[in-house]
């Protein structure tokens, strides 16, 4: 089942594939776990780059990291965030984060790709709780336009205040927007449309056809990449010099 689902990829370097190949992973993962004793070669394999290999081990370990996250999604919490909210963007992750794995024994690739579930989870559930403590009355309108970008840049990292940056904060839309077309798909659009167009979390999660705490999840993620991405704050504004 696995090796026939995973054939059907586009070129490797898409990072729109990758976000397809996560998804497949996902509605296989019920099925049986192929070449299990072969786990060490395919760790090797899936690090340097075989995403079938990658997909063989995610359907053979994901239920394992669900059953984990079994009792940790509290009775608050479930109807904005299911285990299948956080397994899919472990996946996604796995995918995108593979080549900087090291294998270490046995085990390894099952307690990593645990950890990355339970930050995911545990990201989750705490955008989801800051969400639910503001009163709607108190609540700042989110930032439009140039307030957006700004906002946004300063949730990486980077700061923008100084004279020669704020000189060069208005053009800086056009070097996130760039950046923004490298991410997966997903992850562009959670950023498009919570952090630069202010959308409430309600209405993100419907466009995209998520839960809210899916929504939470993509953007802590997609925040991690796009940062990796612009690099450090003094080296994004040297693009504006």
């Amino acid at each position: 089942m696995a090796g026939g689902l995973l054939t059907h990829l586009l070129p490797k370097s898409s990072e729109a594939t990758l976000e397809a190949n996560s998804r497949i992973v996902w509605r296989a993962e019920k099925g049986a776990c192929p070449m299990v004793d072969r786990d060490d070669e395919l760790v090797v394999c899936a690090v340097r780059g075989d995403q079938e290999a990658l997909g063989t081990l995610l359907q053979c370990h994901g239920p394992q990291v669900r059953s984990r996250l079994a009792g940790k999604i509290g009775k608050q919490w479930q109807a904005a965030l299911a285990e299948d909210d956080v397994m899919q963007v472990t996946y996604l992750e796995a995918f995108l984060q593979i080549g900087c794995f090291t294998p270490g024994g046995p085990g390894s690739f099952l307690a990593w790709l645990t950890r990355m579930a339970e930050n995911n989870l545990r990201d989750a559930i705490k955008e989801l709780g800051r969400a639910k403590r503001p009163q709607p009355c108190k609540r700042v309108a989110p930032p439009r336009g140039e307030e957006s970008t700004i906002a946004l840049l300063e949730a990486l990292g980077i700061t923008t205040t100084t004279p020669s940056r704020q000189a060069a904060r208005g053009e800086a839309g056009c070097l996130i927007e760039v950046a923004l077309e490298q991410l997966p798909p997903d992850y562009a659009t959670v950023l498009r449309l919570y952090d630069l167009a202010g959308q409430p979390v309600s209405e993100v999660a419907s466009a995209m056809g998520r839960s809210e705490g899916a929504v939470y999840m993509l953007r802590a993620r997609a925040q991690d990449r796009l940062r990796d991405l612009l690099g450090p704050g003094s080296d994004f504004f040297t693009h504006f010099a």
